[in-house]
């Protein structure tokens, strides 16, 4: 008996279109985890080069936040306003390598430590570290669009 519907989508047409979809999503998870490598890497290389008690403020986890932050504003003014890039560029430097060299969670646990141990510090950290992130990613992104809007400007 023929097909009722002749437009009807076959088996055979989900599992191109599967096929399709895994060949655009493969590269862009490479790109974010071959960047998570690197930027978890740098930050553990961080956490092990400035230790801290649980008493003390964490200055490495809070500087690798801001400094994370600071770059995600530069990162995304140049994609915006720059040049695009490679399309992976976005993934691999910004959730790739930047998400893996941010840590927030481990922002939580130096927070409930410092502050079982040191409740004024806990809170400066608690409060300061995400204040200064937001100020970081301002400060990267309104300095980096400024630079490049500036230098359109010039003549050459």
């Amino acid at each position: 008996m023929p097909d009722p519907n002749p437009s009807a989508v076959t088996g055979d047409d989900l599992r191109a279109t599967r096929r399709a979809r895994w060949r655009q999503v493969l590269p862009v998870l490479g790109a974010i985890s071959v960047g998570g490598v690197l930027g978890s890497l740098s930050r553990y290389g961080v956490s092990v080069a400035m230790p801290h008690e649980p008493r003390d403020f964490a200055w490495a986890t809070f500087g690798v936040n801001v400094i994370g932050c600071l770059l995600m504003g530069v990162l995304m003014a140049l994609l915006e306003y720059a040049r695009p890039g490679h399309p992976l560029l976005r993934p691999f430097l910004g959730i790739g390598v930047l998400g893996g060299f941010t840590t927030f969670s481990t922002y939580v646990v130096d927070t409930l430590r410092t502050s079982a141990e040191a409740p004024g510090t806990g809170l400066a950290y608690l409060l300061g570290t995400p204040l200064a992130a937001l100020v970081a990613v301002w400060i990267g992104a309104t300095l980096t669009r400024t630079t490049i809007l500036r230098r359109r400007r010039e003549p050459t």
